[in-house]
């Protein structure tokens, strides 16, 4: 008999423990097709793409250099063509690349990498903040799957705490209880093996909603579908060409009017080894001079 109620009590907990899992595998996969359909539903702009990935200026200067506005040379120097020193040929239509131009032609005809302008060049900032926060507005808030602590809230936490003190005081007084009640007849051994599947049963519910949260997992959707999308300058461009581009862009110490910090370092450098040198000179002149002996020659 006691077996019967062990086996009845240890099915009951593990059918309402796996419905728990389940109901949650259920509600979170519904919430991820939710937010994984509102993604893909996102009408895009390909600047705008590129600008969420830290990639605008890349992108804006890679479409100047196919049409002919710009050259870049190996060391990531940008440069206007002749084409794009004329006054009166088309400016992009798009407001970045169109931004991009106007900064290179302030420096005109003098060197700039695009990772100064990017990051030093005001006007140019300005330009490029404006059309993002524009871009920005015209997403629509993306849900996220509560799974935090701080989004679950702090009564769910303690009653997931106590659920798992009152689980594991039932799985170790049930399994006492098999230990030390011998079974008699074939419905208590029955009865009595129900009752251990049912607690070895529990000692995988972890592992199950750990299963549950792996194949359920939208932690950054957009940034995922961000990374399978390429601007269609950047991804016309040939390996050389992107190569010149990320060393323009990488490149923020390439500005008119701004001594390298390298050049000053080899300057530097180059003034010790001429202080080391005259050092090495006296030495060798004293040297000569104490070799001299004092006095009238021998024999």
């Amino acid at each position: 008999m006691l077996q019967l109620v062990l086996a009845v009590s240890a099915f009951t907990v593990a059918a309402a423990v796996y419905a728990v899992i389940g109901l949650r595998w259920w509600r979170w996969a519904r919430m991820q097709r939710t937010i994984l359909g509102l993604v893909a539903a996102l009408d895009l702009e390909p600047y705008h793409v590129a600008a969420l990935k830290s990639e605008g200026a890349e992108a804006a200067a890679a479409e100047l250099l196919l049409d002919g506005y710009l050259d870049i040379d190996g060391a990531g120097a940008a440069r206007l063509t002749e084409e794009g020193r004329e006054p009166g040929r088309t400016p992009p239509a798009h407001p970045l690349p169109a931004a991009l131009l106007e900064a290179v032609r302030r420096y005109d005809p003098e060197p700039v990498s695009i990772g100064s302008i990017d990051r030093y060049d005001t006007e140019y900032q300005i330009r490029r903040g404006a059309y993002e926060r524009e871009r920005d507005a015209l997403l629509p808030p993306i849900p996220r799957i509560p799974r935090d602590p701080q989004e679950r809230g702090r009564l769910m936490d303690c009653c997931g705490c106590v659920g798992i003190v009152l689980l594991l005081n039932f799985w170790i007084a049930v399994g006492l209880l098999l230990v030390l009640a011998r079974p008699h007849g074939v419905r208590a051994w029955a009865a009595a093996v129900v009752a251990a599947g049912c607690l070895a049963a529990l000692c995988y519910a972890e592992g199950a909603g750990r299963a549950v949260r792996t194949r359920t997992a939208c932690e950054d959707p957009l940034g995922d579908r961000l990374r399978t999308e390429f601007h269609p300058a950047l991804a016309a461009l040939d390996e050389w060409q992107r190569l010149r581009i990320r060393l323009s862009a990488d490149d923020d110490r390439r500005r008119p009017g701004v001594v390298d910090e390298d050049d000053e370092d080899d300057e530097d450098d180059e003034d010790d080894d001429w202080w080391a040198d005259a050092y090495h000179y006296r030495a060798s002149d004293d040297d000569d001079d104490d070799d001299e002996p004092d006095g009238k020659p021998l024999g």
